[in-house]
């Protein structure tokens, strides 16, 4: 079973930088793809990037494209997501997940990341 552990979580001003990984754990680390998505207070989960490991293919909402880049290090079973230029509105608990090839089926516990202006 997999287990997903996200870090990098914190508090940055308007126009910072933070990044986010996420750790895979506990089996062969063949996931079709991993994503990250995030739930902002009062709102719905949403999608946020994804990236194929086969190929490298990369997914972004709208909302974060040009200012946040999803990479994976398939060696270290990690999955990163650097996040520039951040708004107050990108505040919010991110997640990471694993799609195996039937959707997202594994998700982390969360790190909170708040953007104050």
């Amino acid at each position: 079973q997999v287990q997903l552990v996200e870090s990098g979580g914190g508090s940055v001003q308007a126009g910072g930088s933070l990044t986010l990984s996420c750790a895979a754990s506990g089996r062969r680390f063949s996931t079709y793809r991993m994503g990250w998505f995030r739930r902002a207070p009062g709102k719905e989960r949403e999608f946020v990037a994804a990236i194929k490991w086969s190929g490298g293919t990369t997914y972004y909402a709208d909302s974060v494209k040009g200012r946040f880049t999803i990479s994976g290090d398939n060696a270290k079973n990690t999955v990163y997501l650097q996040m520039n230029s951040l708004k107050p509105e990108d505040t919010a608990a991110y997640y990471c997940a694993t799609d195996a090839g039937l959707g997202w089926d594994r998700w982390g516990q969360g790190t909170q990341v708040t953007v104050s202006s």
